[in-house]
């Protein structure tokens, strides 16, 4: 009678030790995300639209106007290290807000054409985090 208690007592210790062992822990992070899209243009000319949009966490867009890659005579390195300046001050000082980069997303869209090349953006996505 003894060892059927014991044995009892044992499955029922191992059964309440497997559950908890396998059982999911959900640990509970609460954050907020900002995304910032950077929108550079490679158009030709410097006729194409280049901006840095920003998403707060309401959904509300801060647009900044940015330089085009290409001007008529070609890249424009001016712009480019001017547009480099913009988006670093940008993440700095979200940093400096508590914000981390969480990631990093980027791609190009180019249409070429008979002529040459034609329209095309470069986009980069940061994704931000910050614990609530």
């Amino acid at each position: 009678m003894k060892l059927n208690r014991f044995l009892t007592f044992f499955s029922v210790a191992v059964t309440i030790a497997l559950i908890f062992s396998f059982s999911s822990k959900k640990e509970t992070r609460n954050f907020e995300f900002k995304q910032i899209t950077v929108i550079e243009s490679v158009v030709p000319g410097g006729i194409g639209r280049s901006r840095m949009i920003t998403t707060s966490t309401d959904g509300s867009l801060n647009e900044v106007k940015l330089k085009n890659f290409f001007s008529l005579t070609g890249i424009n390195f001016g712009n480019v290290r001017e547009n480099d300046k913009t988006i670093t001050n940008e993440i700095t000082s979200l940093y400096d807000q508590g914000w981390e980069l969480a990631d990093v997303t980027s791609g190009v869209y180019s249409e070429a054409t008979v002529d040459g090349p034609g329209a095309g953006i470069f986009i980069t996505r940061y994704l931000l985090k910050k614990a609530l």
